[in-house]
């Protein structure tokens, strides 16, 4: 082939590869009129850009609802006939009412509020998520379900629909003893809540044909589904809420704005076509329970929240659409920011009080395992604390650090690193934790210690501690010379066993018996004097 002559598939290419660098810089000159920004998510911001960002939208809307024509205007609910300003209008004076509400509740209440999201293009990205859907799926992690759980989600989606349904997917149930789910199963039952036993790993290892580890399981209420056992389970549920949202009649007497709206996204999809939406916190699985039901890899999956930007419908068949959601941290009163950190919420490359969140995780993983998972001892505690404390995070990282030889460059213990590489073991599920139901932790623990509510057993440790903590306080003062050492006691003083003390060398002995010459001396020693004789003889000339 000549050197100069060019094939058609290579000028195809070299088009397709113009083609989509013009498509890309069109794109960002679009963005850039429009003033967009890639959507990000922003769960934390300082007091200066908060309150940029507050007068910034009060001085907007200001503008909108004070118009330069003086003539009151009244904003009506949202129809099909709102332009796109003024619903954009709606939603930010709401955000910014609903947020000022949190602050007010935070600041006179005196509660601290975890971070949650702020970006309110996120937000969007859920509304319509719940109002497209007709099964709502809240992804939950099967170790602390209920710090995954968000009720007002729940109560928000019966809102807008009554007939709406939210079902409790428990993920990672793998990662819990048959016994520990049978005790949430009837948690859950007597909470009236709707869930399901899932793993999104053990549904990928099948499709990709590796053999999952079984787990006996004698109540079907603890099993964990498969792909086409949780498949059948969210198409059975979403036709049931279809065909009682037709029998019902509420929807032609009083109809809604988010009820047109569905009408007019569902023309998109195909006739009896039931929507399932996914939604939860970061990093609880949802992207990874998708690609296990799609059968593919249809959105990213990461350990590092927020992968997911936009929310995406997949169909599953004519019958059944799945719909994903950008995962959204959830305004909290209970859950402290550490603890955010140590489950994946937040993440963890981001942080700066590393010891913090450490501590969450040796709270929650028994001493015991965390020295057989990473081949460490952890100090002992000492005797005048509790003997069944969890270890300090202190203590953690630094044997850590001294097992795998982690030295920053100032020649310190590295605990950045080793607290990243703990909590993504912790994350996971290579350091073994869950949590039980509420009232039934302590009742375990009662039973297993024997120490109920009336046990003596502190009135008979007091005196022990207090001894002890004396004793301790003695020997540190004797030791540095600040006291006196106690009258013995008819006890001999301890001989040292140190090692390069046992073998001493000989000493010569002296020989003193010069001092003493006879028995009238004084013992002094006896001073000799040379006396040279006198020279008597002949002078020579």
């Amino acid at each position: 082939m000549p050197k100069g002559e060019k094939t058609g598939l290579g000028r195809a290419l070299v088009k397709h590869h113009n083609q989509m660098i013009q498509e890309s810089k069109e794109k960002g000159r679009y963005y850039r009129s429009q003033e967009k920004k890639v959507l990000e998510s922003v769960t934390e911001v300082s007091d200066i850009e908060a309150v940029i960002e507050q007068a910034d939208e009060a001085y907007h809307l200001f503008s909108v609802l004070n118009p330069p024509v003086k003539l009151p205007i009244s904003l009506p609910p949202w129809n099909a006939k709102m332009s796109v300003e003024e619903l954009d209008d709606n939603e930010r004076r709401a955000f910014l009412e609903w947020r000022r509400i949190l602050a007010r509740l935070e600041e006179n209440e005196k509660l601290v509020l975890t971070p949650f999201e702020k970006n309110l293009d996120i937000w969007r990205q859920l509304w319509r998520v719940l109002e497209r859907s007709d099964l709502l799926v809240m992804v939950v992690d099967a170790r602390d379900p209920l710090f995954y759980r968000c009720p007002d989600l729940e109560a928000y989606a019966r809102e807008i629909d009554e007939h709406k349904k939210t079902l409790l997917l428990v993920n990672k149930a793998d990662l819990l003893p048959p016994s520990v789910r049978d005790k949430w199963a009837k948690y859950f039952h007597q909470n009236g809540i709707l869930f399901v036993f899932w793993s999104a790993k053990a549904a990928t290892d099948a499709l990709e044909g590796k053999k999952p580890s079984q787990q006996e399981t004698t109540d079907t209420d603890t099993k964990i589904y498969s792909r086409d056992e949780l498949l059948t389970r969210l198409q059975s549920e979403a036709e049931e809420i279809v065909s009682m949202r037709k029998k019902s009649k509420s929807s032609n007497t009083n109809p809604s704005h988010i009820q047109s709206d569905d009408q007019n996204l569902a023309k998109d999809l195909p006739a009896q076509s039931v929507v399932v939406g996914f939604v939860g916190y970061p990093n609880v699985g949802k992207s990874s329970t998708i690609n296990a039901l799609v059968g593919g890899k249809k959105t990213g999956v990461t350990s590092t929240p927020g992968k997911t930007k936009h929310f995406q419908t997949l169909m599953i068949s004519e019958k059944l659409t799945l719909c994903d959601c950008p995962g959204l941290v959830f305004p909290s009163f209970t859950s402290s920011r550490y603890e955010m950190i140590a489950s994946g919420v937040l993440p963890i490359d981001r942080m700066t009080e590393h010891r913090e969140a450490v501590q969450v995780a040796a709270n929650r993983v028994p001493r015991p395992v965390i020295e057989d998972v990473y081949r460490i001892s952890l100090p002992k505690p000492k005797p005048y604390e509790p003997q069944n404390r969890a270890p300090l995070a202190a203590e953690l990282l630094r044997a850590f650090c001294a097992s795998r030889g982690y030295v920053a460059s100032s020649g310190l213990p590295d605990e950045t690193r080793a607290a990243r590489l703990i909590l993504k073991d912790y994350i996971d599920g290579k350091l073994p934790h869950f949590e039980m139901p509420p009232g039934i932790e302590d009742d375990d623990e009662d039973e297993e210690d024997g120490n109920g509510p009336g046990s003596s057993d502190d009135e008979v440790e007091a005196p022990s501690i207090a001894e002890n903590v004396m004793n301790d306080l003695n020997s540190f003062d004797m030791d540095n010379g600040l006291a006196a050492a106690p009258a013995k006691r008819g006890l001999r003083k301890k001989v040292s066993t140190a090692p390069h003390k046992q073998h001493k060398k000989p000493q010569r002995k002296k020989d003193r018996s010069w001092r003493v010459r006879g028995s009238e001396g004084d013992g002094m020693p006896v001073v000799r004097v040379f006396q040279k004789p006198v020279n008597s003889g002949p002078l020579n000339v």
